[in-house]
């Protein structure tokens, strides 16, 4: 495989390809004379790819996987996302810079969801909410989204990675809805911070192994589909950027401020991608994103990884369909037109 996507251009330097299997037997005795077992599969193949062309470089990235073994996936999967890796790569080293100030941004269902993941579901983790690291603590029951947006978090998501039927204090399971058209519903919780706030555990305490404890924390979350054509979505921007590739980013929960890189981009004008841009940055605020975004598309698409936190790491899958955000920072170069 590694030959194959070399072959494709002599700009390609580096190639990374990584297939990773978790299984885990789980047997959770508690002293409220509870038992629970599960049984995880979480499998991920990903592939990384440099191009470079003199002093420009770019890198392209791909995932694929779910709650099954590496070996249940299709013959064809590793070389489909090298490949869908490689082309981005080469696509966006000879793309233009991208412009920078505000304007409209569409961010495709094949981007996934991690900005929902990062700029939304941390805040809604309820030991963040209860220590006032949040930016959405104390406002359950409010309104904190455009009331076209709903959020859940589904363990129980057929196939998804972060799927499970028990989390890791034996609580089942369960779909939990936090957004219901713009209302903030719910938060995420675990045994005790369940218990801090006179609530049931809603099935989110995770930990990477019996060597941690379990603390709230994200499965498959997703903004739902909305009633929108995705393509009239795109055709309806005159001037703008199109996302169809996040890459990694920083938030802020206390304040929602976030800044996060486009690894693929293009360019709307009059309603039709114009060319693909490179360099582009996306910098807002998640409260203001989601109370902004005007277009939810039918579609839904979905992004896959290994969530950290207070050094934990958890399968995960975050997923949201076509949306448009009328106005938004994009960081690139002062200047650059179309």
């Amino acid at each position: 495989m590694d030959r194959l996507v070399r072959a494709l251009d002599p700009a390609i330097r580096q190639v990374i390809l990584v297939g990773r299997e978790r299984r885990q037997q789980v047997r959770i005795a508690n002293s409220l004379g509870e038992e629970a077992h599960d049984r995880r599969v979480a499998a991920i193949w990903m592939a990384q790819v440099v191009a470079a062309d003199g002093t420009t470089i770019q890198t392209g990235y791909e995932t694929a996987g779910g709650a099954a073994a590496l070996g249940a996936f299709p013959a064809d999967t590793l070389e489909r996302i090298a490949l869908a890796a490689a082309r981005r790569a080469l696509q966006m080293l000879g793309a233009r810079p991208a412009p920078g100030g505000r304007m409209p941004v569409v961010l495709a269902a094949e981007a996934g969801g991690t900005m929902i993941h990062e700029a939304v579901g941390h805040g809604l983790e309820a030991d963040l909410a209860q220590e006032g690291f949040s930016v959405y603590t104390g406002k359950l029951g409010e309104r904190i989204a455009s009331p076209l947006v709903s959020v859940v978090d589904d363990p129980t998501y057929p196939g998804a990675r972060g799927s499970y039927a028990v989390d890791d204090e034996g609580v089942p399971a369960a779909r939990t809805l936090l957004v219901d058209r713009g209302v903030l519903r719910a938060f995420l919780y675990d045994r005790l911070t369940a218990a801090k706030d006179r609530r049931a555990s809603n099935g989110h305490g995770r930990r990477q192994s019996y060597h941690q404890r379990p603390i709230p924390r994200m499965s498959n979350t997703m903004i739902l589909p909305g009633a929108d054509d995705p393509a009239r979505i795109l055709a309806d921007v005159g001037s703008g950027l199109l996302v169809k590739k996040m890459g990694g980013g920083q938030v802020n929960t206390v304040n929602g401020d976030f800044v996060f890189e486009v690894t693929e981009g293009y360019r709307i004008e009059g309603g039709e991608i114009a060319h693909p841009v490179r360099g582009a940055t996306l910098v807002g605020n998640g409260p203001a994103v989601l109370l902004a975004i005007d277009r939810v598309g039918t579609d839904l698409g979905f992004a896959l990884g290994t969530c950290g936190k207070d050094g934990q790491g958890v399968p995960v899958s975050d997923a949201q369909p076509t949306l448009r955000i009328p106005e938004l920072t994009v960081g690139g170069r002062a200047g650059a037109g179309a």
